[in-house]
């Protein structure tokens, strides 16, 4: 079976960066937009895709207009959902749930958000959609996560090891089927 490659982009810094963002919809900085399209220019994608959230539909956008594609919104890239956490500061929530939250996060949701597992089945959907062409999705660091856990096999404590910053770029090389697999072919923060 061919392979083909899958660039999963971060977006970029919000505007109001160091929250909870989740489903939170805000705005991207001008610089965090910049940041993402200089870092798929090179990249030969023939398939755009983005989380319906602005921070990732924004930089879509642009690099839409400077490489002439169509992107496509999918809302199951979107971010974990994190209830009543949603839109606060790391800082503003109690210590010892977040603790437990970031441990397990599938055992442990924050207050009316969403499990790992929602997200890991919304995010496999989506994969399991995508056409064998190169392909950028923009997209959130809990989507990332989901994606190197389901087409490599990371372990949760694994994925925590993977510093994603705004706007980092991860390749894959993508073996579609019913049980997809990939190798990371880079890591660019």
């Amino acid at each position: 079976m061919t392979s083909f490659a899958l660039h999963l982009l971060r977006h970029g810094a919000p505007t109001e960066p160091g929250r909870m963002m989740g489903h939170t919809d805000c705005e991207p900085t001008s610089e965090g937009i910049a940041a993402c399209v200089d870092q798929v220019l090179d990249l030969g994608i023939e398939h755009l895709i983005a989380s319906d959230l602005r921070r990732a539909s924004r930089a879509a956008d642009a690099i839409s207009d400077k490489l002439s594609l169509k992107a496509t919104i999918d809302p199951r890239w979107r971010e974990l959902d994190f209830g009543e956490w949603d839109g606060l500061p790391a800082a503003g929530i109690e210590e010892v749930a977040l603790g437990r939250f970031w441990s397990d996060p599938d055992a442990n949701p924050p207050p009316g958000g969403e499990r790992w597992s929602a997200l890991v089945r919304r995010t496999g959907a989506a994969i399991g959609e995508l056409a064998p062409v190169p392909t950028l999705v923009v997209t959130h660091g809990g989507a990332l996560r989901a994606a190197l856990h389901l087409l490599c096999g990371f372990d949760q404590r694994q994925l925590w090891a993977f510093d994603l910053p705004y706007a980092a770029l991860l390749s894959l090389r993508v073996w579609p089927g019913a049980q997809p697999s990939a190798q990371v072919a880079g890591l660019y923060p």
